[in-house]
C-alpha cells in the first residue's frame, strides 16, 4: 500500500517524510480526533485543525516546516454551461469555506 508521504518546506528546503504507525486514516476528521485524544500526531491543513489548536485540544509542530497554502482550486469547463449541480456545490464550497 502507498502512504501520502508528508510534505514539509522551510526557506526553499523541501522534504517528503514516509510516516508509519499503529493508526493509519484517511479522514481527516478521524484524524483531528485521534490525536486530540493523544493517539499521535495528524498531518492537517490550518482550516481543519484551527478550531481545535485554538480550543487548546492540539497544538502545532513543526510550524516552520509549514508550506504555504495558497487555498483551494476548482477546475471546470466553460462557466457558460456549467451544470446547475456543479453551480451549486461551488456556491455550497464558497460559502464553507469563507471564513478560511
Amino acid at each position: 500500500m502507498n502512504l501520502y508521504r508528508w510534505e514539509f518546506e522551510r526557506d526553499g528546503e523541501v522534504l517528503e517524510v514516509s510516516v508509519e504507525g499503529p493508526l493509519i486514516a484517511n479522514e481527516t476528521a478521524m484524524m483531528r480526533v485521534a490525536a486530540e485524544q493523544g493517539l499521535g500526531v495528524a498531518y492537517l491543513l490550518d482550516v481543519e485543525a484551527r478550531e481545535s489548536i485554538e480550543a487548546g485540544r492540539l497544538v502545532r509542530v513543526l510550524g516552520e516546516w509549514t508550506p504555504p497554502f495558497d487555498g483551494f482550486y476548482l477546475y471546470h469547463p466553460s462557466a457558460r454551461q456549467m451544470p446547475r449541480q456543479l453551480r451549486a456545490f461551488i456556491d455550497f464550497m464558497g460559502n464553507r469555506l469563507a471564513n478560511y
